[in-house]
């Protein structure tokens, strides 16, 4: 056998090894979709048995001694002379995953595993019954075990780093907490000036009859319009919206609906479908393998906030929607001019609920949870004491205090499902998002007539070539750089924010 030959042999082995256990992180991921949406109640603790042992499966094929045979043997080939191609992407990210998964016990795996599928449906019941105390030695065990996480992956400057690590790779605590100090440096003062506007725009009319069946169907009429194929996804209802992805040709967003309040379900939605649409337009030849693999979450992240809000809460969204939406819930909207709802879904108001929140604002619960989070895996705050921090920061940051744990430190999913270093995403999303949209406007011109008569194809297929078809292949920051031609940086979403607030608000 020739060294070429031996290089795809070698190169053929450790693809085919991956993709057979992408599969079972799909048949993983379906149990837990499945769990999230339609599961009884009673089947829970069975279930979480049985994720657990796809998790141990799962890691044992992921630190297969193989595997770091076959990537040690073409490190050291042409196949990564070009950095940006489909083999040394593979190559590159398997060897980073490898590296991390080998340090992490078995044991752990499983018991990680484990107490996030307890987690997620104690949560459910706890918010559900506003029940603090009966979650917290859940979560106490959750922000033990990855702690050990943290320990076991290492780190150089602080644990979290490990933890953000699994979601924004090569993303530091330092590095966070420097962008985002930016990005409240120029942040609060918008807000303080907004607040003391005397111009208040009314949010009436988000407030009414919307019957579910007909948000269901206006909702997915939209996420069509955008790009989400349902020949290849689904819309359910769940607790806590997500997405996620079962095969090339299998999205599943989900949302939640009010029957007397318009905007969670909609752009609930909207924002699921962004990852949807992200997922849709991978490489399929690919898929399970790095090249046909998200960036980053903060990547994911920045699909779903920019078709959520620098799309759907546009002026130009809704010209094209809005007669739409008024013949769809016509005892709700009929009335209402378009200038009067636009204003309203684009209102800056200190909220309590973080999906719930304004554009401006939504930065800011974020950062309460980065902070949050780093003090409970640095062990400076206890989790007995966690609402009493969160209602401090939220009064510290936004100037409000909910009066119960069920909007306030139970809103959120994510730290029972033990997905702690995962919130930090959200705003970096927002901050790659306003930076794509600036960029896809300086290579296609103003977006804005193509969204008034609902051309959503030229952006959405820009996105395709400058971000979904490279998978892996560029690291996040660098995709960054790659699609704007400048680094990540906080003015795009700051002008983005300016642009749309000033008029509406009559400031300078």
């Amino acid at each position: 056998m020739s060294q070429m030959q031996e290089v795809t042999t070698t190169y053929t082995n450790l693809c085919e090894h991956v993709a057979e256990t992408a599969r079972l992180v799909t048949i993983r991921a379906l149990l837990e979709w499945d769990e999230r949406t339609i599961m009884p109640t009673a089947a829970g603790p069975y279930r979480a048995e049985q994720i657990t042992v796809l998790s141990r499966i799962i890691h044992g094929r992921r630190t297969d001694a193989r595997i770091g045979e076959w990537l040690q043997q073409l490190s050291a080939t042409d196949l990564m002379t070009r950095p940006h191609s489909a083999e040394a992407t593979t190559v590159r990210c398997l060897q980073r995953d490898f590296d991390r998964q080998t340090r992490i016990p078995p044991t752990l795996v499983e018991e990680i595993s484990r107490q996030s599928i307890l987690g997620q449906q104690a949560w459910v019941a706890a918010r559900k019954n506003d029940d603090f105390q009966t979650f917290q030695p859940l979560l106490e065990q959750i922000v033990d075990l990855k702690r050990q996480e943290a320990a076991a992956v290492g780190y150089t400057d602080c644990a979290y780093d490990a933890l953000v690590d699994e979601y924004e790779p090569d993303a530091t605590t330092a590095q966070l907490t420097s962008v985002f100090a930016a990005l409240r440096e120029e942040l609060v003062p918008l807000l303080k000036a907004i607040r003391s506007s005397d111009r208040v725009p009314t949010t009436d009319c988000l407030y009414g009859e919307f019957p579910i069946d007909a948000q269901e169907k206006f909702g997915k009429h939209a996420a069509t319009q955008i790009g989400f194929d349902f020949s290849r996804g689904r819309l359910d209802v769940t607790h806590h919206p997500f997405c996620t992805t079962l095969g090339p040709c299998d999205s599943r967003i989900t949302t939640r609906y009010d029957s007397q309040f318009f905007s969670t379900a909609f752009f609930g939605i909207l924002h699921e479908a962004g990852h949807g649409i992200y997922e849709q337009g991978l490489p399929s030849e690919q898929f399970g393998l790095p090249p046909g693999m998200y960036c980053s979450l903060g990547i994911h992240e920045s699909q779903s906030r920019l078709w959520e809000n620098l799309v759907g809460r546009s002026h130009a969204f809704w010209e094209y929607f809005y007669p739409q939406a008024q013949e769809a819930f016509g005892n709700a909207l009929g009335g209402v001019a378009l200038d009067e709802f636009v204003s309203a879904v684009n209102t800056v108001r200190s909220s309590l609920i973080r999906v719930e929140a304004d554009e401006a604002t939504y930065n800011l619960h974020i950062i309460i949870r980065f902070e949050l989070e780093q003090a409970l895996i640095n062990g400076s705050l206890a989790v007995a004491d966690l609402p009493a921090a969160w209602n401090e920061k939220y009064r510290e940051y936004l100037g409000v205090e909910s009066p119960n744990h069920a909007d306030g430190v139970l809103q959120d999913i994510h730290w029972s499902s033990a997905a702690i270093g995962y919130f930090p995403t959200y705003a970096l999303g927002n901050l790659y998002a306003a930076q794509f949209f600036q960029a896809a406007e300086g290579a296609l011109g103003d977006l804005q007539p193509l969204l008034a008569t609902g051309d959503f194809r030229p952006l959405r297929e820009w996105l395709g070539e400058k971000i979904y078809q490279h998978g892996q292949c560029y690291a996040a920051m660098e995709l960054a750089t790659e699609v704007s031609g400048k680094p990540l940086s906080h003015a795009p979403l700051m002008a983005h924010l300016r642009g749309k607030l000033q008029p509406l608000y009559g400031l300078d």
